[in-house]
C-alpha cells in the first residue's frame, strides 16, 4: 500500500516559515504557505512561489485567525499543520481543534494535552517538585491566607540573602491575572503585608479571585536551556544539549544564544559548571519522560551565581534558537542536525530511530539575532526601509532571514523588526567568538526611515557582548 504523501500548512511567517518549507523539501513533503498583505515582500512568500508556485501560497487577513488558517488547509488539501513559534504554537485549544475537527489534521508539535499540562506554570512547578526537580522558590498554588503569604515572603528574602544577591525583591502576583496585570515588587518584608492586601483586593475586583502567588525575583543569574526531542510514542526522548541565553534586551528578550550553555574547558567558574549542565539535562529528561513528551521542546532554567539551577518553565514548541543547538549536534556522526526536520518527521509518525548514545555534541556555536532596534533607547523598534543587507558567505556561517538581499525591503510595522538569525560555529568558544566578530564586522546593513534618519540596529550591541559570552 502506497504511503500517504503529506502536505504541511506552514501557519507562520518570516524566517521560521522558510525553515519549515526547507525542511519539508528535504523530507520530500508538499507544503502550503500563508501571508498577509503586509508580508507580501517577505522571503517566505518568494520561496513558496519559487518552490511550489502560486498554488502553494494563500493570502490571509491575519496569522491569528484560526478559522481562516484551517480554511486554507482545507482548500489546499493540507494534511498537517506546523505552527512554528509564536501565534498558535502553544495554544492547546488550537492544537486540539486541529486534530479533532471533522477533517482532522496532524499537529506538528506536542500533543494538545502535553501543551496544556506544561503550559500551566503552576502545574509544571508542582510536577517538577513531585519529581524532585528544583524550581524557582515560591508558591505552587494560590495563597489566600495573609500569615501564610508573609511566611513565604520571609523565606524568599532569606533565600536571596543566602545567595548573596545585592537586590532583594519578591514578586506578588494575582494568580488569576495575566499579560503583566496584577504584579507588584516588594523590596522589604516590613511593607509586604500592605502590598499583599492591596493586590488581593485588586485581584478580587478584576478577576473575581483573590488568590495571590508569591514568587522569587532573581537578579544576576544566567538563563540556560535544554533542547529536548521525543517521538509520538512518548517513550523515546533525547536531548541535544544546552544553550545559554543570558544576553538579553532591557525587556528580557534574547539577543544572543550560545551552545553549549557553559564552557568549563575555557572559562573558570566559581562552581562545577559541567555538573550544572549535566544536572539540568537529567532533570529536563526526567520531566519529559514523565509526561511522555512527543515533540521538540525546551526546558528553561536559571542558574544562580553559586551554580544552583532552578527550572523556570517549559516551552512546548520549536524555539527561535533551535538552530544553535543543531549546529553542534550530529546523529550517528552526521551533522549538523535540522531540528525542524526532526520535529516534522516524528510528528508524521516516524519513530525517532536513534537513542542518546548516537547523538554527538562537539564544538561551540553562537546565534546572533539581528534586529532593527535602538539599544540605547531601551531597544525601541526602528521602522523604515532596508536598502542594503548582505554578508560574506563562510562555511562556518548560516544565516536565516526573510529579508531579501537583492532588493529594498520595507519593515512591516505590524510585526517585530527581526531581520535575521546568524549562526556561527567553531571548534571551541574562542574560535566561535572570533568568527562571530568577523561576521558582524563584515555585515552590510543600511537603510533609512520616512524622515531620512539612518537605520538603527543592535549590531554594535552584539559586538560588544561577544567578548564576555558565557563569563559568569
Amino acid at each position: 500500500m502506497k504511503a500517504k504523501r503529506h502536505k504541511v500548512l506552514v501557519a507562520n511567517r518570516g524566517e521560521i516559515a522558510i525553515r519549515i518549507v526547507n525542511a519539508c523539501l528535504k523530507l520530500g513533503l508538499d507544503f502550503v504557505c500563508v501571508h498577509t498583505r503586509e508580508d507580501h515582500a517577505s522571503g517566505h512568500v518568494r520561496l513558496a512561489r519559487e518552490m511550489g508556485g502560486e498554488k502553494s501560497l494563500y493570502r490571509v487577513a491575519s496569522y491569528h485567525d484560526a478559522s481562516e488558517l484551517l480554511a486554507v488547509a482545507d482548500a489546499a488539501g493540507a494534511t498537517a499543520v506546523h505552527p512554528g513559534y509564536g501565534f498558535f504554537a502553544e495554544d492547546f485549544r488550537f492544537a486540539r481543534r486541529v486534530v479533532t475537527r471533522d477533517r482532522p489534521l496532524t499537529w506538528i508539535g506536542p500533543s494538545w494535552r502535553v501543551i496544556r499540562e506544561l503550559g500551566d506554570k503552576i502545574n509544571t512547578k508542582r510536577l517538577a517538585r513531585r519529581l524532585n526537580v528544583p524550581t524557582v522558590p515560591g508558591s505552587d498554588r494560590p495563597i489566600y491566607d495573609e500569615l501564610e503569604a508573609e511566611d513565604m515572603a520571609a523565606k524568599l528574602f532569606a533565600f536571596q540573602s543566602e545567595q548573596g544577591f545585592d537586590q532583594h525583591v519578591v514578586l506578588v502576583k494575582a494568580s488569576a491575572g495575566g499579560g503583566g496585570m496584577g504584579i507588584e515588587e516588594v523590596e522589604r518584608i516590613d511593607v509586604f503585608k500592605s502590598v499583599y492586601r492591596r493586590l488581593r483586593n485588586y485581584a478580587k475586583r478584576q478577576f473575581l479571585d483573590e488568590g495571590v502567588l508569591i514568587e522569587q525575583r532573581l537578579f544576576g543569574f544566567n538563563h540556560l536551556e535544554v533542547q529536548i526531542l521525543g517521538d509520538t510514542s512518548g517513550k523515546n526522548v533525547v536531548h541535544f544539549g544546552t544553550r545559554n541565553c543570558s544576553v538579553q534586551s532591557a525587556g528580557r528578550q534574547k539577543r544572543i544564544e550560545v551552545a553549549p550553555g557553559f564552557a568549563p574547558a575555557e572559562i573558570n567558574y566559581r562552581f562545577d559548571a559541567a555538573r550544572v549542565l549535566n544536572d539540568i539535562t537529567e532533570y529536563s529528561l526526567r520531566i519529559a519522560r514523565e509526561v511522555c513528551y512527543d515533540s521538540v521542546g525546551t526546558w528553561e532554567w536559571i542558574v544562580t551565581p553559586k551554580g544552583e539551577p532552578f527550572l523556570m518553565e517549559v516551552n512546548t514548541r520549536i524555539q527561535v534558537e533551535n538552530g544553535v543547538s543543531g549546529a553542534i549536534a550530529a546523529i550517528g556522526g552526521i551533522g549538523p542536525v535540522d531540528l525542524v526536520a526532526e520535529q516534522i518527521r516524528v510528528a508524521l509518525g516516524e519513530p525517532l530511530g536513534y537513542d542518546q548514545g548516537r547523538i554527538g555534541l562537539k564544538g561551540a556555536s553562537i546565534e546572533y539575532r539581528i534586529i532593527a532596534e535602538d539599544p540605547d533607547n531601551r531597544f525601541a523598534p526602528w521602522v523604515g526601509r532596508i536598502e542594503r543587507f548582505d554578508w560574506r558567505r563562510e562555511p562556518w556561517l548560516t544565516v536565516h532571514s526573510h529579508v531579501p538581499t537583492d532588493t529594498p525591503y520595507e519593515i512591516p510595522t505590524e510585526y517585530d523588526p527581526n531581520l535575521a538569525l546568524a549562526i556561527v560555529t567553531g571548534q571551541d568558544l574562542a574560535e566561535a567568538k572570533a568568527r562571530g566578530l568577523a561576521f558582524l564586522d563584515g555585515l552590510v546593513l543600511a537603510g533609512r526611515n520616512a524622515g531620512g534618519g539612518e537605520l538603527k540596529s543592535n549590531v554594535d550591541f552584539l559586538r560588544k557582548k561577544t567578548d564576555t559570552l558565557l563569563v559568569f
